[in-house]
């Protein structure tokens, strides 16, 4: 069981990522912004096993969020939540150094999956 940080603005998507990962034992961690986030994440000392970040935020997009994130936690697994899906797409969450990425809407088939495999430290692609 893992500690999970999802970053979402979509109340639907934040209910369904939600259910998704607690009914695979894990603990969740919600955010609607990616502002203060880093602050946020570690008030105690600890942080999430995992974040999963949405690339178009209300405020800071994602990339400037995982900048952040890579700052203090330079090996704190992030994966990108995007509806964005083409290959170019893809290339450029690559390239801004995310450990992976899952197209939304998610395939709650795979997701859990998915999910655990990015806690385990493996960089893919859904």
């Amino acid at each position: 069981m893992a500690t999970i940080a999802v970053v979402e603005d979509n109340p639907d998507s934040m209910k369904l990522f939600r259910a998704v990962l607690k009914r695979g034992g894990h603990s969740v961690r919600e955010f609607t912004t990616g502002v203060g986030l880093a602050d946020s994440l570690a008030p105690n000392g600890s942080i999430p096993d995992l974040v999963l970040l949405d690339i178009q935020l209300p405020d800071l997009d994602g990339f400037s969020v995982l900048a952040e994130l890579r700052a203090r936690w330079p090996d704190l697994p992030v994966v990108a939540l995007t509806a964005h899906a083409m290959s170019t797409d893809r290339i450029q969450v690559r390239e801004a150094g995310f450990d992976g990425c899952i197209t939304k809407p998610i395939d709650v088939a795979t997701f859990l999956s998915q999910v655990e495999r990015a806690v385990a430290g493996e960089r893919w692609d859904d």
